[in-house]
């Protein structure tokens, strides 16, 4: 691998949260040649700490920019403290309402009174795998005015993400990327095994059915980063490829 690519440059920044009651250590990826006078894409990122130690994405985000396979983006990488992960993330977890106002009214914000990401709905994508990615898709299904892209690598969906699709009256500004892995069938949880690979077949036919505009892939691979890792160049460039 060429050197270049493994130069990352991540910049720290704290964001106290009313809603959450606790301070966020986020973490924003620079691109290479990064200049503080362009408007960038952006990308958010649930498990933000997992996608840049267990996922590279960083290194992987360099490399395809170096190659001119995507744009330049930044990416911020927002972490959750794992013992509330399940309550914030689950929609229908008690701190779910909670995380879903801090996204929008306090990390957004916060990151573009400071950085130069793009503040439209069209330059925002928003992803997580599993639960993170479950999040992300009712980000947009709440928020629709901010998020109208979304990344869902192994989504754990439960039926109230169905519930929540079947409400709207059209998705047909909602972009979504959506991988799973075809031996996802029985993926052990705190619900006891789910099989993720029926639910997320089930959850992009109603994605279709309100004309939401899905890139969907079934590949090889478990509920692990093994799957994930490899997965992110084909996320990153549907939203921001050249």
């Amino acid at each position: 691998m060429n050197p270049q690519y493994l130069k990352r440059t991540i910049i720290k920044k704290e964001i106290r949260s009313h809603y959450l009651d606790e301070v966020k250590e986020i973490q924003v990826y620079l691109p290479p040649h990064y200049d503080e006078t362009v408007t960038y894409p952006v990308l958010y990122l649930q498990d933000g700490d997992d996608y840049f130690n267990l996922g590279r994405i960083a290194t992987q985000a360099n490399q395809l920019i170096y190659e001119e396979d995507i744009r330049p983006i930044m990416m911020v990488a927002v972490p959750v403290d794992k013992s509330k992960r399940t309550a914030e993330y689950s929609p229908i977890g008690e701190r779910n309402r909670l995380y879903l106002q801090f996204f929008t009214e306090e990390l957004l914000p916060g990151i573009e009174s400071d950085f130069p990401v793009d503040r439209t709905p069209d330059g925002r994508v928003v992803g997580g795998s599993s639960l993170g990615g479950t999040v992300s898709l009712h980000l947009a299904l709440e928020y629709p005015e901010d998020f109208r892209q979304v990344l869902s690598q192994s989504g754990a969906f439960l039926e109230a993400t169905i519930d929540r699709i079947r409400q709207t009256s059209s998705l047909d500004d909602l972009v979504v990327y959506q991988s799973i892995g075809k031996a996802e069938t029985a993926v052990p949880t705190n619900m006891g095994k789910l099989d993720l690979l029926a639910r997320n077949r089930e959850v992009y036919r109603h994605l279709q059915d309100k004309q939401a505009q899905v890139h969907y892939a079934e590949k090889e691979g478990d509920h692990t980063w093994g799957l994930w890792q490899k997965d992110i160049p084909d996320a990153l460039r549907i939203f921001f490829g050249n």
